[in-house]
């Protein structure tokens, strides 16, 4: 990702900081010389790497590596501006990943539409015996998203989308209705 940065001067020249009896040796100045070409970005970016962690900074090839960890993984259809808010949106809705509220709020941040989110279980209380269970007996999602083009739409981005924001254990379905 990172590499030399030509003309990058070294905030600590090695060469400087050597017993007197190397300073005047030529050989050994350039040997430090190259020594401290190498080293200039790794001190640079040592000394910025909070800039490097946030989305609103961070150069744009590091912004599917920022995303790869939280699981995000950015297909490279957006901007770099755009995949920039998506990896801060990611970050929000962290908290919210495996839930239903995670679900909507990932396929509204991607899409900028509304799914149905349509689940197989329940819960439900009463106060009769033997009355039947809420939900099925097998567990399922379904995630419904109109959109005005059906046939234009890419529903693998939302199907794995889907995957990456439900709960692990729970198998799932997409649909895109016009």
């Amino acid at each position: 990702m990172r590499g030399l940065v030509p003309g990058l001067a070294s905030p600590y020249p090695i060469g400087e900081s050597l017993p007197g009896v190397f300073r005047g040796d030529s050989f050994t100045q350039r040997w430090c010389s190259a020594m401290d070409e190498v080293v200039a970005p790794v001190i640079t970016t040592l000394d910025s790497f909070s800039a490097y962690l946030d989305p609103a900074t961070a150069p744009e090839d590091l912004l599917p590596w920022l995303a790869g960890w939280m699981g995000i993984a950015l297909d490279g259809h957006q901007s770099a501006e755009r995949q920039r808010e998506l990896v801060q949106i990611g970050v929000e809705l962290l908290q919210w990943r495996g839930t239903a509220r995670g679900v909507r709020a990932a396929v509204r941040a991607l899409f900028d539409l509304d799914p149905e989110l349509i689940e197989s279980g329940g819960t439900a209380s009463s106060t009769q015996t033997g009355t039947p269970l809420p939900g099925s007996d097998r567990p399922e999602l379904l995630v419904r998203l109109r959109v005005p083009d059906p046939e234009g739409f890419d529903v693998r981005r939302l199907d794995a989308l889907v995957e990456m924001a439900k709960p692990a254990h729970l198998p799932h379905r997409v649909e895109v209705t016009g």
